[in-house]
């Protein structure tokens, strides 16, 4: 099973847009789970906080990057553009030389066995 890691913005000026932008990366994860692939999605990531008080925004960059790192592709979700830490996982990606998708349907046709 191939990993995917999924990029796009989760941060925003209020906290709908933090919703909004929490629900499109986990909805596509739905969709890249179903397609038979491994997702590792940022958005999960809140549940540390609620467990506990003492993990830092720097703890969250370098666990994602972690991952980042050891996924197969990433796929970028629309939006990106915005967001400087989606810029951050795309140039950790391209310089990694790691296949970069920017749309669902070419991830698949690429990617599926």
């Amino acid at each position: 099973m191939k990993t995917v890691y999924i990029a796009g913005a989760y941060s925003d000026d209020n906290i709908l847009g933090v919703f909004a932008n929490m629900r499109n990366g986990m909805l596509m994860a739905v969709q890249v789970l179903k397609s038979g692939f491994a997702p590792f999605v940022p958005w999960f990531d809140y549940h540390f906080s609620l467990l506990a008080d003492d993990i830092t925004l720097d703890m969250y960059y370098n666990y994602s990057m972690t991952w980042l790192e050891r996924a197969d592709c990433v796929l970028v979700l629309d939006g990106w553009e915005k967001s400087k830490g989606t810029r951050a996982e795309i140039a950790r990606a391209e310089l990694l030389s790691k296949p970069i998708y920017y749309d669902f349907c070419s991830l698949v046709n690429k990617e599926a066995r």
